[in-house]
C-alpha cells in the first residue's frame, strides 16, 4: 500500500459533450490551434457544426491535419509553422495518433526546440520543464486512452526506427471531452483494432507488477465494459450504447497504463512499430493471445501462487459470466477468449504489413517486459513473435 496515482484533471464524459467545446475554449481565450486526422473528423457533420460555432463566437483557429502516427518531423514542422501564432489552447480531435500529436505540439511550442531532444531513450537526455500550451483532447476512437495519459508516443519507422514517449506529469490534457457520438464514424476494422488495444492495456496494467488497488479497481471496471461491448461495437458501429461503453473502457485504460505501466505486448508493439508501419492496435491484437498464453503457462509452472494467476482468473470470471468453477478454468478461459476474439475479428497477419521473420532478432534486442507479471526469456519472447508473424 505504497503508491502514487496521477489522475486527469478535468473530464466531461457523455453523449453530446462535444457541444461544450466552444464554451471551454473561451475560458482560455479566443485563439486556438486545432489538430485533426486526415479526414475522419473533417468529413463529418460534426466539423461543420464546430466551425460554425467557432466563427459565431469569434474564435480564431488554424488547422493541422495529422495523416499518420506522429513522427519527430511532423511535430517539428508544426512547431516551426506556428511558433509565432501563440494559441491560447491546442485542441486535438481524432484517434490516438492525433491526440499524441496535439499533446506533443502543445509541449514543444513554448520551447520551440526539436522534439528529439526530449524523447525517452533517443534524445540527448534533456528533461522537459513541463511548460506547455493548454491542451484539450476529444477522442474519436476507443483505444489508446491518450486523453488520460501524460505521454505522447512519437515514431520513426525504419531499420533504426523507434517508438518513444515525450513524457511529463503536466502533459495530461487540461480537459478531455469524451463524447461517444464522435466514435460513430470509426470504421469496422479500426473499431476492432483499437478496442483490442484498450483490452490489452487494461489487462496488462491489471497484471502489472506496478499495479495498485486503485488501478486494479479501474482496470476491472474497464474490462467489464470490454466484455459487454467490444464484440457489439465491432458488429454494429451505430450501437451508441456499445460505443459509450468502449469509450469508457478506453478512458479507464489510459488511467491505468499511466499509473501501473504495461507488459510484454506493448513492449513488442513499441519495437515492431519502430521497424514497420503497422497500426498499433493491430500489433497489440495480434500478439495478445500468444503473449498471455506463454505468460500464464510460465506462472503456473514456476509460481502457481503468484497473485497474477488469481488476477487472470478474476478477469476470466468477468468474461465467462460465472464464478462457480476453479481458478484454473477461468484463467485458461480468458486466454481462449482472447484467441476467439482475434479469430472473430479476422485480423490480418503482421507479415501482410511487411513484418518479416528476419526482423525478429532486432525486435527482441529492443523489447522490454519490465512490468510483465513474470520475466520472459529471450527464447519465450522469440516464440511469441514466431507464432505471430
Amino acid at each position: 500500500m505504497n503508491y502514487k496515482v496521477l489522475l486527469p484533471p478535468n473530464i466531461e464524459f457523455g453523449i453530446g459533450k462535444r457541444e461544450l467545446l466552444t464554451e471551454k475554449i473561451l475560458d482560455f481565450g479566443n485563439k486556438i490551434l486545432l489538430v485533426t486526422g486526415e479526414s475522419s473528423y473533417i468529413d463529418t457533420g460534426n466539423w461543420e457544426l464546430l466551425e460554425r460555432s467557432l466563427k459565431a463566437n469569434q474564435i480564431v483557429f488554424e488547422l493541422i491535419r495529422v495523416r499518420q502516427e506522429p513522427t519527430p518531423e511532423i511535430i517539428d514542422e508544426a512547431v516551426r509553422a506556428f511558433s509565432d501564432y501563440d494559441p491560447d489552447v491546442i485542441i486535438a480531435i481524432g484517434g490516438g495518433s492525433v491526440l499524441d500529436a496535439g499533446k506533443a505540439i502543445s509541449a514543444l511550442l513554448p520551447l520551440n526546440a526539436p522534439i528529439i531532444n526530449y524523447l525517452e531513450g533517443v534524445g540527448d537526455g534533456r528533461t522537459h520543464p513541463g511548460e506547455k500550451v493548454p491542451f484539450f483532447a476529444l477522442p474519436t476512437t476507443s483505444g489508446t486512452g491518450s486523453e488520460a495519459t501524460k505521454n505522447a508516443v512519437i515514431s520513426s519507422v525504419g531499420e533504426n526506427g523507434f517508438k518513444r514517449s515525450l513524457r511529463h506529469d503536466n502533459f495530461i490534457p487540461d480537459l478531455a471531452l469524451i463524447d461517444p457520438e464522435l466514435t460513430l464514424h470509426c470504421p469496422h476494422n479500426l473499431s476492432a483494432w483499437s478496442g483490442m488495444d484498450a483490452f490489452t492495456q487494461l489487462l496488462e496494467s491489471y497484471l502489472s507488477t506496478s499495479a495498485n488497488p486503485l488501478t486494479d479497481a479501474i482496470a476491472l471496471s474497464g474490462l467489464e465494459m470490454i466484455n459487454k461491448f467490444l464484440e457489439r461495437v465491432v458488429n454494429d458501429g451505430t450501437d451508441l450504447e456499445a460505443r459509450s461503453g468502449m469509450a469508457y473502457g478506453a478512458f479507464c485504460s489510459g488511467i491505468t497504463l499511466a499509473n501501473a505501466g504495461l507488459g510484454i505486448v506493448h513492449g513488442f508493439a513499441s519495437s515492431i512499430g519502430g521497424r514497420v508501419d503497422i497500426p498499433h492496435g493491430l500489433i497489440c491484437a495480434s500478439l495478445m493471445g500468444v503473449s498471455n498464453e506463454i505468460t500464464l503457462n510460465k506462472l503456473l509452472k514456476e509460481n502457481p501462487d503468484n497473485p497474477a494467476v488469481l488476477k487472470y482468473a478474476a478477469v476470466g470470471k468477468i468474461f465467462h459470466g460465472s464464478s462457480d468453477r476453479d481458478d484454473m478454468f477461468y484463467a485458461e478461459f480468458l486466454v481462449n477468449k482472447i484467441y476467439d476474439l482475434t479469430l472473430k475479428f479476422r485480423l490480418p497477419k503482421l507479415r501482410e504489413f511487411g513484418f518479416e521473420p528476419d526482423m525478429i532478432h532486432g525486435v527482441l534486442k529492443n523489447t522490454s517486459n519490465k512490468n510483465n507479471p513474470v520475466k520472459l526469456t529471450e527464447s519465450e519472447m522469440r516464440e511469441i513473435l514466431v507464432k505471430t508473424v
